[in-house]
């Protein structure tokens, strides 16, 4: 236990400076192209520098996965130290960026979450409430691998946990892809005459799809539940045999 504590605590040190790291990544820009405050329509910055940001935040990502893989032991544990790290990562972004520069005003304040593969645009508060399912996960996982369990995903959690995000992921983008597809907005394509996210320049977020988003993270918080009373069963049916043969002592 005393190493799983010291493994969870590096890890929350590296996720929370690799957070502090986007944070100040950001600063410099919002001080470049955003002198007087952020805010939408996100100003046009150019294509070598967005495509820039979108390689940086696909380096940040292999970042989480390296540490998850090196510090994890078994399949399980590794996409769990991962979604923990993801998730640390993604909260102390939040809350280096209120104590840097007092943004965002409140939760409900419309931020741009990612690039990859098109934007992802929502409330603060949508993405902080995905890092803490994440880190419900992660708990789960490692405090029942501890207790010696099977700590195996099996398919239909899987399933879950995989529809469940791929949903959640839609609504941050169904505004946008709306916004430029609906309105028959030029997009960028490789090779294209158009420049990358172009079209951001006139694109202010009309509104979020909470119906969506709380469908995905239903799907998330009963597979969830659903992997704790599948080990709870086998823990049931292990412990039986020895209830067996304990009462029989008692009775002879």
């Amino acid at each position: 236990m005393k190493q799983l504590t010291k493994t969870i605590l590096w890890l929350s040190l590296f996720a929370i400076a690799m957070g502090f790291l986007e944070t100040s990544v950001v600063v410099y820009l919002r001080k470049l192209y955003y002198p007087d405050g952020f805010h939408f329509p996100l100003v046009q910055i150019p294509p070598d520098i967005a495509f820039i940001e979108f390689l940086r935040e696909a380096a940040t990502i292999i970042m989480l996965v390296g540490a998850a893989i090196l510090a994890g032991r078994g399949g399980a544990q590794r996409f769990a130290f991962f979604v923990y790290a993801f998730a640390i990562w993604d909260l102390f972004y939040y809350v280096f960026l209120k104590l840097l520069l007092n943004w965002p005003e409140s939760f409900q304040t419309w931020d741009i979450l990612f690039l990859i593969p098109v934007p992802w645009i929502g409330p603060v508060i949508a993405p902080c409430i995905v890092s803490l399912t994440m880190i419900l996960l992660t708990l789960v996982i490692v405090i029942h691998g501890e207790k010696g369990y099977v700590v195996r995903i099996h398919k239909t959690e899987w399933m879950l946990l995989i529809t469940g995000s791929l949903i959640i992921i839609w609504s941050f983008c169904t505004d946008y892809i709306h916004f430029v597809f609906g309105g028959n907005k030029p997009f960028w394509t490789p090779g294209g005459q158009t420049k990358l996210f172009d079209e951001i320049r006139t694109y202010v977020p009309l509104s979020f799809n909470w119906q969506m988003f709380g469908a995905g993270e239903m799907m998330l918080l009963v597979a969830i539940v659903i992997y704790i009373m599948r080990l709870r069963k086998k823990e049931q049916i292990s412990i039986r045999p020895e209830k067996r043969i304990h009462n029989q002592i008692i009775e002879n």
